[in-house]
């Protein structure tokens, strides 16, 4: 058993060894500068930069729904690709944006539609999906939301009472 591990241990290292000088041969000086080159430009991320984070819609009647428009702008280095723009609920819609690439110091802006339900102060945050170097970028709004006042009046509870 010890003579078998003993060979193949002797052919393995024959095998390596016979092959490290011809892959440093194949490997040419161009391939090398321009694999430097590619990974310097690969080091470049687009940057979001909006011209608000947060909008809030101050007071609103429950119901009511409302929208408003975040503007941002490329700051980084490369073109900037927005994948996906997602709320964390149904009732806010992001809408009216670009998929096409943005190159650096171009703007754009998408639309966040919320349909005003909800009751007291509500908040809701938005994920942008881009090729930035985070990968997430998140706006927010907010709003206090009031009853509607024609809305009918929901039941009370009815109190039960001790006979006795």
């Amino acid at each position: 058993m010890k003579k078998v591990i003993l060979g193949l241990s002797a052919l393995c290292m024959v095998a390596f060894t016979s092959c490290k000088e011809d892959a440093a041969a194949k490997v040419k000086s161009e391939n090398v500068s321009q694999a430097a080159e590619r990974d310097e430009v690969s080091v470049e991320f687009p940057a979001m930069t909006f011209d608000k984070t947060e909008h809030d819609f101050g007071e609103i009647e429950n119901g009511t729904p409302v929208e408003t428009v975040f503007n941002y702008t490329n700051t980084g280095k490369a073109p900037l690709v927005i994948t996906d723009i997602k709320s964390t609920c149904g009732c806010t819609v992001p809408q009216d944006w670009s998929k096409d690439p943005l190159q650096p110091g171009e703007s754009a802006m998408f639309t966040v539609k919320f349909n005003g339900k909800g009751k007291n102060k509500v908040s809701k945050t938005v994920t942008v999906t881009a090729n930035t170097e985070k990968g997430k970028e998140t706006v927010k709004i907010s709003a206090f939301v009031k009853p509607d006042p024609n809305a009918p009046a929901s039941p009370t509870t009815p109190v039960l009472q001790k006979q006795g």
